[in-house]
């Protein structure tokens, strides 16, 4: 099978992403490991490692990598300890600061600078040079990770990459004769036209609960096309547009979706959609493995997020996990060629085709299986357009991810619930962004 186009689309995303990239200075020095205690030594050892979105549906595949990987490295056996998406953060904050951290974690792209400023995790330029992944992995996806740490190094391995889409059952929209929609005019009439209370059915779910701040952020600037930050530096969040949509899109809860909407995460929120409840989720390309166990293929498919009123895609940059060494570790060796396999062609295939997420090893791409996915091809549709537009949240800011767990989290709800306007919950918001940014230039950008 023959690359073909889809081998191009990584190289286009990475010509795309490249825009974002303009100035990065990341220092490739990394320290030696030469402080594994059984480096260079066919002792046993074992190392821990730990799964950041343990779920029926994926820890077997984890299972699966680490049985390969132990089958070709007999002197190094795998702990496998699975951890709920809901806790992981907190289970990690803890281990860092009781330096009990394990020997190598599957970690979101978001956790990365604050993970790198504790100095939790092992800078892996070293390794990455030395290995023949080098000229594998997705360059962009690998100078994103660098770009947003605070010392410009590596630190996590990118073994999936994400984008967010819109899952339809195709079925419905046929028998009610509705248009799947392309723009954000016809995304909300396709939310009204699906609904059918009578029969139990709604147009669409909005995820109320845990995580819903990346999605609500993910479609505000996919309705916007604004950039995170203006050109004087000043947060976008509550730009008029943003209170536009959310002051219409969170006005649809309950009478367009369910009403446990408001507590719904995202197991909840995908059951909704594979038990035949909505027409329409939000969510990810990686969501299909748990699609295709409860849907009929040629019932439900994905289609990009609406494009802008320009006619243009928008999509969130570093939307990728990860696979981090981290510095307590006492066998970085050991570690290293975990990491390593879990990016081997075989590791990631596997992965990726049963999860539903884009591979960033570039040999994966000859599979066939990414060459006939519906949602690959939808992934690369995006990614491929060159008027599509990247926008680069403020990853790299310590607080980033608790203000959107801890204070945007809650703050929808309070939305959906009546208790708080979208103009004031936008303008919160917007002042914790600004504030947390205003600390991180006076302490390192001074």
């Amino acid at each position: 099978m023959k690359r073909g186009k889809y081998k191009s689309s990584i190289l286009a995303l990475s010509i795309v992403s490249g825009l974002l990239l303009a100035g990065c200075n990341g220092d490739d020095e990394a320290p030696s490991a030469s402080n594994d205690s059984n480096n260079n030594s066919d002792e046993p050892v074992t190392i821990t490692f730990w799964d950041e979105n343990a779920s029926p549906e994926r820890t077997p595949l984890w299972e699966e990598i680490i049985k390969q990987f132990e089958d070709a490295n007999p002197n190094i056996d795998v702990e496998y300890v699975g951890i709920p998406n809901k806790s992981a953060k907190s289970k990690y904050d803890a281990a860092i600061a009781a330096n009990d951290t394990p020997d190598v974690g599957s970690v979101q792209t978001t956790w990365l600078p604050e993970f790198s400023i504790r100095e939790a995790l092992l800078p892996l330029d070293e390794y990455f040079e030395g290995s023949e992944l080098k000229d594998k992995i997705n360059a962009s996806a690998i100078e994103f990770n660098k770009k947003i740490t605070q010392d410009g190094k590596l630190y996590g391995i990118p073994y999936a990459q994400n984008l967010d889409t819109i899952w339809i059952r195709t079925d419905w929209f046929e028998e009610a004769g509705v248009k799947e929609p392309e723009t954000f005019d016809e995304f909300f009439t396709a939310i009204e036209k699906m609904t059918d209370k009578e029969n139990g059915r709604y147009g669409y779910t909005i995820r109320g609960g845990a995580g819903g701040s990346f999605q609500l952020q993910r479609l505000m600037f996919a309705y916007s096309g604004l950039d995170y930050f203006d050109e004087d530096g000043k947060v976008n969040i509550n730009d008029p547009k943003h209170v536009e949509f959310v002051e219409k899109y969170l006005s649809y809860y309950e009478k367009f979706t369910p009403k446990s909407d408001i507590t719904n995460g995202y197991k909840e929120m995908i059951a909704g959609f594979d038990t035949g409840v909505v027409a329409m989720v939000h969510h990810n390309v990686g969501s299909y493995g748990e699609h295709k166990k409860s849907l009929e293929e040629g019932t439900f498919k994905t289609i990009p997020l609406p494009k802008t009123e320009e006619g243009k895609y928008v999509a969130e940059g570093g939307n990728a996990v990860n696979i981090a060494v981290f510095n307590s570790t006492k066998h970085p060796d050991a570690a290293w060629k975990f990491a390593e396999f879990v990016n081997s062609p075989e590791a990631q295939s596997l992965w990726n085709e049963s999860t539903g997420q884009i591979p960033t090893n570039t040999d994966v791409l000859d599979d066939e299986w990414v060459q006939n996915a519906q949602h690959i091809k939808v992934a690369f549709e995006v990614y491929e357009n060159p008027e599509t537009k990247l926008y680069e949240p403020p990853f790299y800011l310590p607080d980033y991810r608790s203000i959107l767990d801890n204070l945007v989290d809650p703050g929808i709800q309070q939305v959906m619930s009546g208790q708080k306007s979208a103009k004031d919950f936008l303008d919160e918001w917007a002042k914790a962004i600004e504030e947390s940014k205003e600390k991180y230039d006076q302490t390192f950008n001074k």
